[in-house]
């Protein structure tokens, strides 16, 4: 039997777990500054983004565009909009590197700026200099801003 859904396991993110884990990920990034300016991945990146700017006292912060994906299917990414230049001295921000599809993108379109996400899974996350959490492949991650607090049955149970 094919397996039509490739996420066995679900990860959820509070606001607070992601204000402190992009807390983390801004003290990663510091040592590796100063920088320009961050280009946020739309639209996954754009709260990491504001709470990493204010974390490292960023003020410019502009939006690479891109499409690639959405919680029922995969497809071909497109960029919508992109900044000019290679990226030389700016931090590039995303929620998630996952098959790493959007991060080849980005990397092609700025090789020479810093690639930073929150979480990263194995697949993508060679595409990336710095990252805070790794989860497995086959585990979707619900962010604050996709989900609803709810009940959620035992771990156990769900195995049945």
């Amino acid at each position: 039997m094919e397996k039509t859904n490739p996420y066995d396991k679900f990860y959820p993110v509070s606001w607070d777990q992601l204000q402190r884990d992009c807390r983390a990920l801004s003290w990663r990034l510091m040592e590796r500054g100063p920088w320009k300016g961050i280009y946020a991945i739309t639209r996954g990146g754009l709260v990491p983004a504001a709470i990493i700017a204010r974390e490292l006292d960023i003020r410019l912060i502009d939006t690479i565009c891109i499409t690639s994906y959405d919680w029922q299917s995969k497809g071909q990414t497109s960029t919508i909009k992109r900044p000019e230049g290679d990226g030389a001295g700016w931090l590039i921000v995303d929620d998630l590197v996952d098959t790493g599809s959007t991060a080849r993108l980005v990397r092609e379109m700025f090789p020479a700026a810093h690639f930073a996400t929150v979480y990263a899974k194995p697949e993508g996350r060679p595409l990336v200099d710095t990252f805070v959490t790794e989860v497995s492949q086959d585990t979707w991650i619900l962010f604050p801003w996709d989900s609803t607090p709810q009940f959620v049955p035992p771990i156990a149970k769900t195995r049945d």
